[in-house]
């Protein structure tokens, strides 16, 4: 027998002698749960088998390792139905009982094979996949009460003997889980724990477009920050600043990760979209490093937000402004809605459960609210027509010249004392609310799939007429009735408006422009939430009616007799200015000299 045989079969055996004392023995598998799933099969994500497996490793410690079998534990909460899965340790699926997709099915943010979480753990030997690894536990799935909670640990050796531990927090009520990373590693200066979450959006609501257009990722920093949102073109972004907390936005729900102490680095978000898939909305990736120093010292300590995007919910979540994930408009109407009309429509809610005269009474308390400014613009309209012969005699007088009769205008309106801006000042007054309520109703999940009259839900809009063809510029291949409703009721307040309203002189007939913008109007508001076309179209019948209760108090000749009292007092010089006249005065004395010059420039031109 060749020697070299020999001594290659003895160190074989010493060989296998040595992994079977060095190498501890696999636990013995446990059988499967079964869970029901109603979840599609997933179109996206690459998901691997839960049934049975073998532990994956990257870098130096890979190796073959006895197949375990999958276990599922499931805990039902007040709010929640959370599934965990020992392969790799993480969550499996989390669906929300208390809402239902657009078509009535299970509402999934967190769905099996549509989900796929991997994290890397850095140790002396190479990166291991934790994801691919089965971790052991001793927790049993259960339903909690609403004041009841539960952890969940996951433990695993890696074969160099360092063990790993995840754990979850679940609370019998409401929509953060904890979560806590921690090894025994030796430590590693400046290493992270790679944390990658690849999520599919399912669809959740109606329109699949208008999905596509909101949903984002937001992150914060030291402020809000989002992905950049188009409904065909995939969209990325990275940031070096440490990330406190992300989200994962559909238009009416979160899925996020908060960091309690320490942030996470190197954080990259991807979005990718594929316009012809029917079930998945876009698929968001988010790539994010936990310290490897938290971890080893048992600090890294993160919560997981998986509910609805309500203010009066996200508010109460412990995160640096969290409530930023609603978006309630631009910064100057941010406390228009954070402060007054979420507090008012929460208030509403208490009594009234139809959210269609929830919308009235809310219409009817900011009207009501806003009356005096309502008055105090009927008012000044109302002396601007008693002026309307005067005015047209001025325009009479110098067809040709609109300087001459904006000056004369300026004139007439010193010495009665009217300032044709006063009518106008009670309507901007109103405008911030009008522009509040534009961006807060689409984002009010409050409305989400309530129903009003002919609307099926009222955070989407009302598809009354279904067209057989797609209309552009906004319109879609629906008609929206409440759409049309607010349309009609703004030309028929513009219409009512010009009648007591004379005509300005200027380049732009205002007149005429007040019946094009809500046409325009229309087809902006098509596709936008039937209750806010609702609010509006409310609002204009309840601003009509106000009018018209106002003019029944009004007796003009008391406003006539004020008017020729005012040009006799500022005749005589009995009248004190106000600040409004002495800005006319100013401006007809600038208007004189600028004529005076420009007549002597003439005449020195005519002289050469």
């Amino acid at each position: 027998m060749d020697k070299n045989f020999i001594v290659g079969l003895v160190l074989i055996m010493l060989m296998l002698i040595g992994y079977q004392m060095l190498v501890p023995k696999p636990a013995e598998p446990t059988p499967v749960a079964q869970v029901k799933n109603d979840t599609p099969k997933s179109s996206v994500a690459n998901a691997a088998s839960a049934d049975t497996a073998v532990v994956q490793l990257t870098g130096a410690d890979s190796g073959a390792v006895a197949p375990v079998a999958a276990k599922d534990i499931v805990f039902e909460t007040e709010d929640a139905r959370i599934v965990f899965t020992n392969k790799g340790g993480v969550m499996k699926e989390v669906m929300l009982k208390k809402y239902k997709t657009f078509d009535q099915k299970p509402l999934y943010l967190i769905a099996e094979n549509h989900n796929k979480f991997q994290i890397d753990l850095p140790t002396q030997t190479g990166d291991v996949r934790l994801t691919d690894l089965f971790f052991t536990t001793e927790a049993q799935g259960k339903t909690l009460a609403a004041n009841d909670s539960a952890v969940v640990t996951y433990r695993a050796t890696l074969p160099n003997n360092q063990v790993v531990e995840q754990t979850y927090t679940v609370r019998g009520s409401g929509y953060v889980i904890g979560y806590g990373i921690k090894s025994n590693g030796v430590g590693q200066a400046n290493k992270f724990v790679q944390f990658d979450w690849k999520n599919d959006l399912l669809q959740l609501e109606n329109d699949m477009h208008k999905n596509r257009e909101v949903v984002t990722i937001n992150y914060y920093t030291d402020e809000l920050n989002s992905l950049a949102t188009s409904p065909t073109a995939a969209e990325q972004a990275q940031t070096a600043d440490p990330v406190k907390w992300f989200t994962i936005k559909h238009k009416y729900f979160l899925a996020g990760l908060i960091a309690n102490k320490h942030p996470m680095s190197n954080v990259s978000l991807k979005a990718d979209v594929n316009p012809a898939d029917s079930v998945v909305v876009k698929t968001m990736g988010v790539m994010a490093g936990i310290p490897l120093s938290a971890v080893q010292s048992g600090e890294a300590n993160y919560q997981f937000y998986l509910g609805p995007n309500e203010y009066h919910v996200i508010d109460k979540v412990q995160a640096e402004n969290f409530d930023q994930n609603v978006y309630l408009g631009y910064a100057f109407l941010k406390p228009i809605n954070k402060f007054i009309l979420v507090p008012l429509f929460n208030f509403l809610e208490t009594f009234i459960s139809n959210y269609g005269l929830l919308i009235i009474c809310l219409v009817l308390f900011v009207k009501t609210l806003l009356m005096p400014l309502t008055y105090k613009s009927y008012m000044s309209m109302a002396k601007m027509k008693m002026l309307a012969p005067e005015l047209e005699e001025i325009r009479q007088k110098n067809p040709d010249d609109m300087a001459k009769q904006q000056q004369d205008q300026m004139q007439l309106y010193q010495q009665v004392g009217v300032s044709p801006l006063s009518g106008c000042i009670p309507v901007l007054a109103t405008m911030p609310i009008l522009f509040s309520l534009f961006f807060l109703f689409p984002n009010l999940i409050e409305l989400r799939q309530e129903h009003f009259l002919w609307s099926n839900d009222l955070s989407t809009y009302d598809s009354f007429f279904k067209l057989p063809f797609t209309i552009p510029f906004g319109i879609g291949n629906h008609i929206s009735l409440f759409t049309i409703m607010m349309t009609a009721s703004s030309i028929g307040y513009a219409y009512y408006n010009n009648q007591i309203t004379p005509t300005q002189p200027g380049p732009v007939n205002m007149k005429m422009l007040s019946y094009i913008m809500p046409l325009m109007f229309m087809f902006i508001l098509n596709s936008f939430p039937a209750g806010l076309t609702f609010y509006y179209f409310v609002s204009n019948i309840v601003t009509i009616g106000q009018q018209l209760l106002i003019k029944k108090f009004v007796n003009e000749d008391k406003i006539r007799a004020i008017l020729d009292e005012n040009r006799r007092k500022n005749a005589s010089g009995e009248k004190k200015q106000t600040k409004f006249q002495k800005y006319l005065e100013k401006s007809l004395q600038a208007a004189e000299e600028a004529k005076r010059k420009q007549a002597e420039l003439e005449k020195r031109a005519k002289k050469k």
